[in-house]
């Protein structure tokens, strides 16, 4: 795990000023991840418990995002410049340096979680300890929201993203996953690739029971 990890940090940590300009504005044109980031919020905001945490936050726009929308959002992420970039970017707002598996958070203490393509660059057999972390931390009914690369083949697919080596899902075994992890699965939205990868654009909402 700090293998990947330690790649996946360095790579980021390199593109932060150029990723930040690519993806600050980018939900302006994709109105399913913007819907279903809202329809996380209002769940999140009906549990009445509004500490939400984005793992894997990168420059904070969407941490940003998340307060807007009524939450007491907080950003965490495994790369330094990535945290100093959403600091300087955002500096009313929270954002600590973490990895997504071992985050720096209270047992049972969040209502929302959210994991916006942060989760594709793990390997498929670390996955499980990774969601076991995000259910550590959240408080019964907290909700997860995990968005990612969707594949219509049977295993996971590896590929060569833009930054790091990534993960494409089969979004049944994605679910799969999380309802072992012991979370319940309840809503997913799949959509037409937003770039020439060909893969879907996924979204899965989960629950804490």
């Amino acid at each position: 795990m700090v293998e990947h990890q330690d790649v996946t940090r360095t790579a980021y940590d390199g593109v932060v000023d150029l990723y930040a300009s690519m993806f600050a504005g980018r939900l302006e044109t994709q109105p399913f991840a913007r819907s279903m980031i809202a329809t996380f919020a209002e769940l999140v905001r009906g549990t009445e418990n509004l500490r939400t945490a984005d793992v894997g936050c990168g420059p904070g726009h969407l941490t940003a995002m998340l307060k807007d929308l009524g939450l007491d959002a907080f950003g965490l992420d495994l790369s330094p410049a990535m945290i100093d970039h959403a600091r300087r970017a955002h500096p009313a707002l929270r954002f600590d340096e973490a990895r997504m598996e071992a985050m720096p958070v209270e047992d049972g203490s969040l209502g929302g979680v959210m994991a916006h393509y942060s989760m594709i660059h793990t390997p498929p057999g670390e996955l499980g300890a990774l969601l076991a972390e995000q259910v550590r931390v959240l408080a019964p009914g907290g909700l997860l929201l995990v968005s990612f690369f969707g594949t219509d083949r049977a295993e996971p697919v590896r590929f060569d993203h833009k930054v790091a080596p990534a993960y494409s899902w089969p979004v049944d075994r994605f679910a799969e996953l999380l309802a072992g992890a012991g979370l319940t699965p309840f809503a997913r939205l799949l959509h037409d690739p937003a770039s020439d990868r060909g893969f879907l654009d996924a979204h899965l909402l989960a629950r804490l029971p």
